[in-house]
């Protein structure tokens, strides 16, 4: 197992083992994909669930990041969860951890901006937590819905399928490292691909289906561990100025990875966004992910391996 994904994989490997879930439970998917799913008794639809940090120093400096733009990305990121399963949210539970440095006035600015983006993808605050710490952390816990049984999940790619990518790669990326122009307002501004999803899931019947969070080459291979299978792709669609191992390995898109059976069709763009085909998922080895002939590491962003 290549080190990139090492780490974080044996933790959560672990932790899918202790918190199994007893077959009579109602949460029918746990640890491993991007939503928990949570089957109510009788229900037409299914609960989504996911939770995610975004942490002063790690997603973000206060030097380049306003408190606006904590806030988007912070919401964002939780929503792009919701939008790889193909579902549409509901309400965000939010905990902020203040630090010395953030006044009233920032944290005024805070939750105006992430109230102002629930708004826009029609998700309600339902609550949270405030506390006071060494330096500034939020987490957002979502809720969203998708008609019973018809999340996309990680684990249904087949050999033959088709492999998809929503918009053009690397932007946040290639922004994250100039601090200037276009790029950087892809990375101060991302867009949880919601209605792709829910298009994905009910028109395309998507095979499997992931957001770019920490890169194409770490969450293609997610889906190809999940799914038992291997892929080979060819070089994905760029955002402009961008070199090819930001494409390939940088993280913080959300924009969506999909599969689709070998013979759906898909159009060239959804919305305007392009939808491009960049290979095919093949059934050896595992996890393996080929490019231009040769295996590809998973270089994408990985918490306990940068360490």
């Amino acid at each position: 197992m290549p080190a990139t994904d090492q780490s974080e994989r044996r933790i959560t490997d672990r932790l899918r083992r202790l918190a199994a879930i007893p077959p009579s439970s109602e949460v029918v998917l746990g640890i491993g994909d991007d939503c928990a799913i949570y089957r109510p008794r009788g229900s037409a639809e299914d609960l989504l669930f996911t939770t995610d940090f975004f942490v002063e120093g790690t997603h973000f400096l206060r030097e380049t990041h306003k408190a606006p733009d904590v806030a988007r990305n912070a919401l964002a990121r939780s929503l792009s969860d919701i939008a790889a399963m193909g579902g549409a949210p509901r309400f965000c539970l939010v905990s902020l951890c203040t630090a010395k440095w953030t006044d009233q006035k920032w944290i005024d600015r805070f939750f105006d901006a992430l109230l102002a983006q629930a708004a826009q993808y029609q998700t309600i605050l339902a609550g949270g937590d405030l506390s006071h710490g060494d330096v500034v952390a939020c987490d957002v816990m979502l809720c969203g819905g998708v008609p019973r049984g018809k999340a996309l999940r990680r684990d249904g790619a087949k050999p033959g399928d088709a492999i998809y990518v929503s918009g053009l790669l690397g932007g946040s990326a290639l922004g994250l490292a100039t601090g200037k122009g276009k790029a950087w307002k892809r990375h101060l501004n991302p867009e949880p691909r919601l209605q792709l999803g829910s298009f994905v899931r009910a028109d395309l019947r998507a095979t499997s289906a992931i957001d770019i969070s920490d890169g194409l080459s770490l969450d293609l291979r997610r889906v190809c561990i999940a799914s038992g299978v291997g892929a080979e792709i060819t070089d994905p669609p760029r955002f402009p100025g961008v070199t090819p191992d930001q494409a390939l390995h940088g993280g913080e898109e959300y924009e969506l990875i999909f599969t689709v059976p070998r013979r759906q069709r898909v159009p060239d763009h959804f919305e305007g966004l392009p939808l491009t085909r960049i290979g095919t998922i093949i059934s050896s080895p595992r996890g393996e992910v080929i490019y231009k002939g040769s295996s590809l590491p998973p270089r994408g962003y990985d918490h306990f391996a940068q360490r």
